[in-house]
């Protein structure tokens, strides 16, 4: 199960990579194939690629954290990553229309209608966003920060004690 989840978490990021290259083809490519290849294959990618790992890392990371010593709830750490993650696959659905649009829209449309011109950043601003959010998982993960939930005070059967 970890090397499921270290490769769908790792392989997100290069995927997320591979969607922003798409987006910023789309945006910036002034000939109308490499426009109309740039948003289809953006679209596949997004389908078949980046929400398939987005999910595969969260569904394999709440598996894993329960038959280990860092469980679902015990640290902060934990908790922030599937947080971030989940926080990650709803941006990216709530993108979909936007990724579907341009995707019909290059297949169908004149390339040099104004009105999808603000469309067309959309994809960009997010998935970039998107990969330096899903970073952050990934260096939680390596460091794994001190900081007991206390949930996981109650299950190591110490409490956090006050200095005056």
């Amino acid at each position: 199960m970890l090397t499921v989840h270290v490769a769908s978490s790792v392989g997100s990021l290069g995927a997320i990579g591979v969607f922003l290259m798409f987006a910023v083809t789309g945006v910036m490519a002034t000939d109308n194939t490499l426009i109309r290849a740039a948003y289809v294959a953006m679209g596949y990618c997004a389908r078949l690629v980046v929400l398939p790992l987005l999910f595969a890392g969260v569904t394999s990371g709440i598996i894993q954290s329960l038959g280990t010593r860092w469980g679902l709830i015990r640290h902060y750490w934990v908790i922030a990553k599937l947080t971030l993650s989940a926080l990650a696959i709803v941006v990216f659905l709530l993108q979909f229309d936007v990724i579907a649009y341009l995707e019909v829209w290059a297949r169908q449309s004149d390339l040099r209608s104004a009105a999808v011109r603000s469309l067309q950043w959309r994809p960009v601003i997010h998935s970039a966003l998107g990969l330096l959010v899903m970073l952050v998982p990934v260096a939680l993960s390596i460091y794994k920060p001190a900081g007991l939930t206390p949930f996981g005070w109650r299950r190591w059967g110490t409490a956090p004690t006050a200095h005056a």
